[in-house]
């Protein structure tokens, strides 16, 4: 007796099954077999990073050396996140710590003014190696984090007593982060990364520069952070899942194609610089076999004394009669010799519009806009502009507010702490917690950077206006995207409309249009209170 087999409903294209192709596409073969070969495995973010993470971050290195495009990436991180200078802006938690908002902006105003005379010295106080001030350290942090994945900083303090603070901070490569003696990663260090359990970073490994070469390499253990709570050791990256010990520099997903693009460049100013370097060429006529004897060389004697015979011949003969093109004439070739002119050719066929599609891809990967990446401005609306801008506007906020001012805030907590415990600047009275017990609240700021690119000056301002007129903004708000503290602007406006009191001239047309707005209501108010009364 026969079974009867079930019949199998395949897809459309006769091969797939059905149940198979109603799923995902792209968990299967994917149409016509296309997906059957690529089989990634499925790996956590330090399996699939940490094996190669040595070579990955040193092409990343070269590429920032080296390429153009990636230089400019790095610059436009430096430039739009951090800018001439990291502005703070501190703001206690004045509700949490039980001190009134007025005490709470005293005690901002003192923090501020001694934070940035510390900060910003020229004398690089700040910088164990006297080489940068506080931003200078933000816009190496920014860079490093880039081209690295993540940046370093360890916090230092000073034994010298010719200065009033003690603390200071060393910018550390994410090259000299390693296992010591250069050891496979076990379960608790990976990387340079003593990690407890749960994940949670212990301390770090940090080796000696090893420059020149011929010194024996060291490390030195440096715990993340001190018995009391201080940061002592600062890593700043943004994790992408569960278990990940070290960062991901930004040129991963694009590396491949920026080096094929330096490769792509060089061999077209190759070709091009060959098509301009002859303006003719002579052409002698020549039976095959001489022809391959001498393009591959002569084996035998005979046939070594026939090339050496004939080149002389040619030598002797244009050594008499030479060839010249800058003259007004070409003298007669030898018999058998023709003389080809070659004209300029067009050197880029097709080249510039493949290394558009390029950079645009590299844009995408890198989170910038391809006008920003490649400089080029061409054929751009005022909307277009627009656009690109607060795309990469986006993407570099979130930077400025997940590395940059993490790293600033860390470091700023650091000194804080030195600041109150030397008071230089004094707690409130009044406050409900201790620095130690609330180093987050009395520690909490905003940090101001470069502001936004202005594309229309006049229409970003009227925007800005229109925003603060309809309640839709605020003076802050409006003077941070511009990288301006509000509160230092409506200062100087005061002391500005003063002093030209005091010269004798008349105020701005902003200010005498805001003072005859304010007096005609106060008129007004005035006059409805007496009809009242």
């Amino acid at each position: 007796m026969k079974t009867s087999t079930i019949p199998t409903l395949l897809g459309p294209d006769g091969m797939t099954s059905l149940r198979e192709y109603a799923g995902y596409h792209g968990g299967g073969s994917g149409f016509g077999g296309q997906l059957r070969a690529w089989n990634p495995p499925g790996e956590s973010v330090d399996a699939a990073l940490l094996p190669n993470f040595t070579r990955g971050n040193a092409r990343a290195d070269d590429l920032v050396r080296n390429n153009g495009y990636a230089a400019n990436a790095i610059q436009l991180h430096q430039d739009h996140i951090v800018g001439s200078f990291f502005r703070l802006s501190h703001r206690p938690s004045w509700r949490y710590l039980g001190i009134g908002e007025e005490e709470a902006r005293a005690f901002s105003r003192e923090v501020e003014a001694a934070w940035k005379e510390f900060a910003e010295d020229d004398c690089c106080c700040i910088d164990v190696e006297r080489k940068r001030t506080f931003t200078m350290m933000i816009r190496e942090g920014v860079a490093m984090h880039a081209f690295n994945g993540e940046l370093f900083v360890q916090a230092t303090w000073d034994t010298s007593p010719s200065r009033l603070f003690r603390t200071q901070f060393r910018m550390v490569s994410p090259k000299r982060i390693s296992n010591p003696n250069n050891t496979g990663d076990s379960r608790n260090c990976r990387a340079g990364v003593q990690i407890n359990d749960s994940g949670a970073a212990l301390g770090y490994y940090v080796s000696e520069d090893g420059y020149p070469g011929w010194m024996p390499q060291k490390w030195t253990w440096i715990p993340r952070e001190l018995p009391g709570g201080r940061a002592s050791f600062i890593h700043v990256f943004e994790p992408v899942e569960d278990g990940q010990t070290r960062g991901a520099n930004v040129f991963y997903s694009v590396m491949e194609q920026m080096k094929m693009l330096d490769t792509l460049q060089n061999t077209q100013l190759q070709s091009a610089i060959v098509k301009a370097m002859y303006a003719a060429t002579i052409e002698s006529e020549l039976d095959t076999q001489s022809a391959m004897d001498f393009i591959l060389g002569a084996n035998s004697q005979e046939q070594r004394e026939r090339l050496t015979g004939w080149i002389g011949e040619i030598a002797a003969y244009y050594a008499a009669a030479p060839v010249r093109l800058g003259g007004a004439k070409v003298p007669h070739l030898m018999p058998g010799d023709s003389l080809n002119l070659q004209t300029a050719q067009d050197t880029d066929n097709g080249y510039s519009v493949f290394e558009q599609s390029l950079l645009r891809y590299i844009a995408a990967g890198l989170g910038v806009s391809y006008e920003q990446l490649s400089r080029n401005y061409a054929q751009m609306s005022y909307s277009t502009a627009r656009a690109s801008a607060n795309e990469s506007w986006a993407y570099f906020m979130g930077r400025r507010k997940f590395v940059a001012s993490r790293q600033a805030s860390q470091m700023f907590l650091c000194w804080l702490e030195e600041a109150i415990a030397r008071r230089v600047v004094t707690l409130p009275s009044k406050a409900r917690f201790s620095f130690q017990e609330a180093r987050s609240a009395w520690g909490n700021c905003d940090w101001i950077g470069s502001g936004r690119m202005a594309i229309d000056g006049l229409k970003e301002v009227q925007e800005a206006v229109m925003l603060i007129e309809a309640g839709l903004s605020t003076y802050e708000k409006e003077c941070a995207k511009r990288g301006d503290d509000y509160q230092e602007i409506f200062a100087q406006q005061v002391r500005e409309t003063m002093e030209r009191r005091a010269a004798g001239l008349k105020p701005p047309a902003w200010a005498a249009a805001a003072f005859e707005s304010g007096l005609r209501q106060s008129t007004e108010e005035e006059k409805s209170d007496s009809r009242a009364a």
